[in-house]
């Protein structure tokens, strides 16, 4: 094999792969890329066995068809290092060469045959949607994912499609998060997708896509990459059964004012007490270190009584921190019992402290 490319071009490309690679077991066939020339195409594919990319380009000039691996991480360290010129890469004798005028570099190959196949789309169902709003609202529920919890299925978000509707959904138990979109659908079905994967999405769809699944696999294709993901294999909790039905209290509150008072609270402690006055809503540190934060801001809520919820305020702002209006909906109907937050189609459901 030998090709010319630019650097930028090069150097995107090795970007975009190394969430992919294996960095620990430098021996692993993993921890390398695969260079292939198709035709008139530039592919580079990195995979970690449970995720992969394929990226490929039509800007390069082919010399010499063939295959190559290299160490992604190295081959990255050396593109980086060149001016922003062309670079050959050439294959001898089981090295990669990388050459630009007077600069030339050697990394050894493992055997191209040995590295991992990827998933074929064969006649895999697929189910479209507007790659953007995807992003956005893969967005919003990936704070709610779990991390290394023993249910497996809870360090995933749930893409779920029934009655042409797409629920996707998250939740680490204390809160769960949703966001509902219209979507006409031939099949209903349920994915959980891995929260690596769901983190790698949102970098990467911006194209527009045609995504395709199985039991085990989803796979994502644009113009210039393909992207697949095994799926987690388990039973996600039935999240509709968590919504409350109905809230006896619902205030329609200011983004921003909501935000600066939990955030002047949260220095001192991220836990913390919301008293829902008449006129006023009182926030105040919950902590045993004998500080504390208070601070007020001036609404009408029409209550009789005073209520009151105890929070983790990195709920709160994870919410506020991806909604597009300036109002938001809060909806809840004791102190004891899950809350809800409410933006148009997305939904977060929150346990309170109890106190």
């Amino acid at each position: 094999m030998k090709v010319s490319i630019n650097k930028g071009v090069l150097e995107t490309i090795l970007i975009n792969t190394q969430p992919y690679l294996e960095k620990k077991d430098l021996s692993q066939i993993t921890s390398h890329i695969l260079i292939n020339t198709i035709e008139d195409e530039f592919t580079v594919k990195a995979t970690d066995f449970e995720i992969g990319l394929s990226y490929n380009t039509k800007s390069v000039k082919i010399l010499d068809h063939g295959t190559a691996t290299a160490n992604g991480k190295k081959l990255l360290d050396i593109i980086k290092i060149l001016k922003d010129e062309d670079i050959t890469l050439e294959t001898i004798n089981d090295n990669l060469y990388i050459k630009q005028n007077s600069s030339k570099f050697k990394l050894p190959m493992f055997n191209p045959n040995e590295f991992p196949s990827f998933p074929q789309i064969d006649d895999k169902p697929k189910f479209d949607i507007n790659s953007s709003l995807f992003v956005k609202s893969i967005k919003k529920i990936a704070p709610a994912i779990d991390n290394n919890n023993p249910k497996f299925e809870l360090n995933g978000a749930l893409i779920d499609i029934k009655d042409n509707f797409i629920n996707l959904v998250s939740t680490d138990t204390r809160r769960l998060a949703i966001v509902k979109l219209q979507n006409d659908t031939e099949h209903n079905f349920s994915l959980i997708i891995p929260k690596k994967a769901i983190s790698e999405i949102q970098k990467l769809f911006f194209d527009e896509i045609e995504i395709f699944f199985d039991e085990v696999t989803l796979i994502a294709k644009s113009s210039n990459f393909q992207f697949y993901t095994k799926l987690i294999n388990g039973k996600f909790p039935d999240y509709e059964r968590i919504i409350p039905k109905e809230k006896k209290y619902r205030l329609l509150l200011n983004r921003g004012k909501i935000i600066d008072a939990i955030k002047q609270v949260s220095i001192i402690s991220n836990e913390m007490k919301i008293t829902f006055k008449q006129e006023k809503i009182v926030f105040e540190s919950l902590n045993d270190e004998n500080i504390e934060a208070k601070t007020e801001i001036e609404y009408n809520t029409g209550l009789d009584n005073d209520i009151y919820l105890a929070i983790n305020s990195r709920y709160f702002i994870d919410f506020l921190a991806n909604i597009e209006n300036s109002d938001f909906t809060l909806g809840f109907n004791d102190s004891s019992l899950p809350f809800t937050l409410e933006d148009e189609n997305f939904i977060t459901i929150v346990m309170p402290i109890m106190i």
